[in-house]
């Protein structure tokens, strides 16, 4: 079941100031080892060392794979790819100049990681980040069928009081 928590948005200026909303109460983070070690009790004739090992080369993999510019899909789970964050530069430079000088000048001459120049990023590109994207089974449709929710012991007790309050 997932647990929500209920928390007040306290953002000065936002849409949403003084309002509630539901929140996921997160029980812990599995790490790949302890993913493996549940993997090894479903019946399965690999170790927890073997399964560890594989997930741990199929995130390397990914990795490697979206940060070559490929998208990395893994069936009924996500879609993963990089996306660039911008800093909100002009794509191009608005003055008298032309062509690559202008271009180059609107960009900057820097460039972001380990890239080799001349690969102008500066300016342009502020972060570049993994994105996952749900698919198969693991759409919102189908997370919305499968999902069981319920309130934190301390969310029930906020809400219940909140009802007295306003009777």
């Amino acid at each position: 079941m997932i647990e929500l928590n209920i928390s007040k948005n306290t953002t000065t200026g936002s849409p949403g100031f003084n309002k509630w909303y539901p929140r996921v109460d997160y029980k812990e983070t599995i790490t790949i080892d302890k993913l493996a070690e549940h993997m090894s009790e479903h019946n399965t004739p690999f170790s927890k060392g073997t399964i560890a090992g594989v997930l741990k080369d199929m995130v390397s993999c990914i990795r490697e794979l979206t940060l070559m510019g490929n998208t990395v899909k893994i069936d009924d789970l996500a879609i993963f790819k990089c996306s660039v964050e911008g800093n909100g530069q002009p794509a191009l430079y608005q003055g008298g100049e032309n062509g690559y000088g202008a271009i180059r000048a609107a960009i900057g001459v820097g460039n972001t990681g380990t890239k080799q120049a001349p690969h102008y990023t500066g300016i342009a590109v502020k972060s570049v980040k993994l994105l996952a994207q749900a698919t198969g089974e693991y759409t919102r449709d189908e997370l919305n069928k499968d999902s069981t929710l319920g309130w934190t012991k301390a969310a029930a007790d906020k809400i219940a009081q909140a009802k007295e309050e306003s009777e």
